[in-house]
């Protein structure tokens, strides 16, 4: 059975991250953009990340500018307006593509495995979440408009079950 460890991205810095290296973690793996309309939840996917990776939660950020080119720049200007703006602490991934021909393996193998609004496979825009449990399962998709916080309590229950 495939689960989220089987698969790498890279990293915004250049190098080749195995997600094996999160094993036994909850996941919160969402595709961001930097000019976006939910841009802001970065905000609350750093609280979340802060006061869960203790715990062993980690959200997992990748930049996609497939929806309105709303994240333009390159993995250094996005790394920075991240980190200036937002604070951001958690892991950041090099741009990737979540649908078409182009679709990151793991974003193929997500969508597989939680359909969106109505059935649909494909992301429908920016900060469309994924839940993953600490098997590497993913539990639940959530689409752009919630907010992490309302996240939070699924995360929770993910995170009292043993790894």
């Amino acid at each position: 059975m495939t689960t989220a460890w089987d698969f790498s991205a890279k990293g915004i810095t250049g190098e080749e991250v195995p997600l094996e290296r999160f094993r036994g973690q909850v996941l919160l793996i969402v595709n961001t953009a930097s000019k976006c309309g939910f841009t802001p939840q970065y905000d609350g996917l750093e609280k979340l990340h802060a006061e869960l990776s203790p715990r062993g939660f980690a959200v997992l950020g990748f930049p996609c500018n497939q929806f309105g080119g709303q994240e333009p720049g390159g993995e250094a200007e996005i790394a920075e307006f991240c980190r200036l703006t937002y604070d951001v602490d958690f892991p950041m991934f090099a741009k990737v593509e979540v649908n078409g021909p182009g679709t990151h393996p793991l974003y193929a193998w997500l969508k597989s495995q939680a359909k969106g609004f109505l059935g649909t496979s494909g992301i429908k825009w920016n900060f469309t979440k994924f839940l993953v449990d600490r098997q590497g399962r993913v539990v639940k998709r959530y689409g752009s408009a919630t907010k992490p916080g309302a996240i939070r309590a699924d995360v929770e229950q993910l995170l009292a079950q043993p790894a």
